[in-house]
């Protein structure tokens, strides 16, 4: 019993200095890889910093410039997605065309959007109308595209000088869209659908119950956007110092970006100043060093640029300190109940901003920005509930009738 319990206890004081040593080891190593990562950090020189003086500020946004940039969790890092390298935020892109605008240091600014999409139309107009002020500030402002769509041919028509690829696209269409009117089909198909709507302008779901478009839902399409189509065309119009009708007769004649046509619709603008003229890659390369001269620095022959990335890394921001705080919150997207994610207003995440906000004893407003197309009726409601809770804490906390 004695060599039993003798063994046992050897066993136990060589487990607890295994497991001493194991934890020291995993300890070093762990202090090991840090050291390392932090003597990197001071050693490396980092990226050469582009020094813009004289330089073509080159913006070219790959992505969706969106109100407010989100993610799919609420966890710093998003695992498995680039949720946050295709978003723009509209403040940020404002910001730097501004900034560029008041830079002697920047010759010219040159844009391409053919990349870029867009929350919404009116979002849109508002980037178009700062590329405009910055064309007005007296700027250079170059437009070169191999395509060219509605919502980046707005932004191209504020340009100084907008060229394209000789067979490049482009074209110019209106706002709205074309629905599918499936009530036939259902009866074929011996299907039943019953819509619970309410309302002459419940249009949501006509398209499963009629054959055509209501004259409702046409009325009220019309009224959302022929006004926003009328701001885009008449911006157009004064961009290319043309008339709105030019690019209604445009969009109405000239639709298609494929074969023949593309190379039509291209035609069709050089002759109608639509846009000033046509140059191959090679061609406005040549004329943007001829323009701005060539860059020492770069290993083939090109012309100084800067990126707008590049640019943007060495604004300054400009912050200032205040116990008074205004609360921005957006809604960005589809109103569904859950998380906010890209496109989705998650009632549950809004619902936790509002309250966040609220809360807070600094916070003195709370600005609600909704920017979408509508979505589930309960969490409209949630959001709703929410802010009305922070209105009446106001209410309550400051003596506020009614």
């Amino acid at each position: 019993m004695n060599a039993l319990k003798s063994i046992f206890s050897w066993l136990g004081r060589f487990l607890e200095k295994a497991r001493t040593v194991m934890l020291n080891l995993g300890t070093a190593f762990v202090l090991i890889i840090i050291t390392f990562a932090i003597i990197g950090g001071l050693s490396s020189s980092g990226p050469d910093v582009t020094e813009k003086d004289g330089r073509v500020l080159f913006i070219d946004p790959i992505g969706t410039v969106v109100d407010q940039e989100v993610f799919n969790s609420d966890f710093m890092f998003n695992f498995g997605t680039n949720s946050s390298t295709d978003q723009i935020q509209t403040r940020d892109l404002i910001a730097l065309i501004r900034a560029a605008a008041e830079d002697e240091e920047i010759p010219a600014v040159f844009i391409d959007f053919s990349s870029t999409g867009f929350a919404g139309p009116t979002t849109a107009l508002n980037i178009a109308k700062e590329l405009k002020a910055l064309r007005e500030s007296g700027k250079r402002v170059i437009a070169f595209n191999d395509r060219l769509s509605t919502s980046s041919y707005l932004m191209a028509s504020q340009a100084s000088e907008v060229w394209v690829h000789p067979v490049g696209s482009i074209s110019v269409r209106g706002l709205g869209g074309m629905r599918p009117y499936q009530k036939e089909l259902y009866e074929n198909l011996k299907i039943n659908f019953h819509n619970y709507s309410q309302g002459d302008f419940k249009s949501a779901v006509e398209g499963n119950t009629r054959t055509d478009m209501s004259e409702n839902d046409r009325l009220q399409r019309e009224a959302l956007l022929n006004p926003i189509w009328d701001e885009m065309k008449l911006l157009m119009a004064e961009g290319r110092d043309i008339e709105s009708g030019d690019i209604q007769s445009f969009a109405d004649d000239y639709v298609g970006f494929f074969g023949e046509a593309a190379i039509g619709n291209i035609a069709y603008a050089k002759a109608n100043n639509i846009i000033d003229g046509t140059k191959s890659f090679p061609e406005f390369r040549q004329y943007m060093i001829e323009e701005f001269g060539l860059d020492e620095e770069a290993k083939t022959d090109t012309y100084k640029t800067i990126s707008y990335n590049e640019y943007a890394d060495q604004m300054e921001d400009d912050f200032s300190e205040s116990e008074n705080e205004i609360a921005i919150i957006t809604a960005e997207g589809a109103i569904m109940e859950g998380e906010i994610a890209q496109g989705v207003a998650g009632s549950s995440g809004v619902v936790k901003q509002i309250r966040s906000a609220h809360e807070n004893e600094n916070t003195k407003a709370i600005v609600f920005r909704v920017n979408s197309p509508g979505g589930s009726i309960i969490a409209s409601e949630m959001m709703r509930d929410e802010l009305f809770a922070a209105k009446d804490k106001r209410h309550q906390c400051c003596g506020i009738n009614g």
